[in-house]
């Protein structure tokens, strides 16, 4: 089952798991509670959030070392340790991805590396699985970017305040990519995003 996230017309959001419990969905101890992610996929406008930005000129050698080390994200599932230092594996492996094998810009790739990186957080911080999966996939005039868990409890966008100094990763999933989504799986989910690109 698909979930995809619906556009909030007003105020903020920010990501959180939903503490529902529907009874017999509980998977490994993690709850299956859909808040906020039902309705129907709609893709984004051209907005953008101004966000605190990560230079990806900076790790090149680093990113390319990841990719020779835990395997391309392109061509398998990579799997990861759920740590908070896997959130700087799966940003380089994004960059070297988007940058070198895509050959997209920049500023692609720079706002690629910040969505996988709130992407990744949530897996780590919220779901309590021990590893997580890294899949990035290319279609004509689109890219898209996977990150796969094994808890049921799917994320929803609730309200966020101008001043508030976390939980904006959803808001900024929501901001950047062009549509979003949470696919349910027999066990866990696969939490997306997909970007538009010009083909050349």
């Amino acid at each position: 089952m698909a979930y995809a996230a619906r556009k909030m017309r007003t105020g903020g959001a920010q990501g959180a798991y939903s503490p529902v419990t529907t009874p017999g969905e509980a998977v490994d101890g993690h709850d299956g509670g859909m808040a906020g992610l039902e309705g129907i996929e709609q893709p984004r406008g051209q907005s953008r959030a101004t966000a605190a930005r990560w230079s990806p000129a900076v790790e090149d050698e680093r990113a390319q070392q990841a990719l020779e080390l835990f395997g391309n994200p392109t061509e398998a599932e990579v799997p990861l340790p759920s740590r908070p230092e896997s959130a700087a594996t799966a940003r380089r492996l994004a960059q070297v991805v988007v940058l070198r094998q895509w050959g997209l810009t920049p500023k692609m790739a720079e706002d690629t590396v910040l969505l996988v990186s709130e992407l990744v957080g949530n897996a780590v911080r919220h779901t309590g699985a021990r590893v997580f999966g890294l899949r990035m996939r290319r279609r004509r005039g689109w890219i898209r970017v996977e990150v796969r868990d094994p808890s049921r409890g799917l994320p929803c966008l609730m309200p966020v305040q101008e001043m508030d100094i976390s939980g904006r990763g959803l808001f900024l999933v929501d901001k950047l990519s062009d549509r979003w989504g949470v696919d349910l799986l027999p066990r866990g989910k696969t939490t997306w995003f997909e970007m538009r690109v010009a083909d050349r």
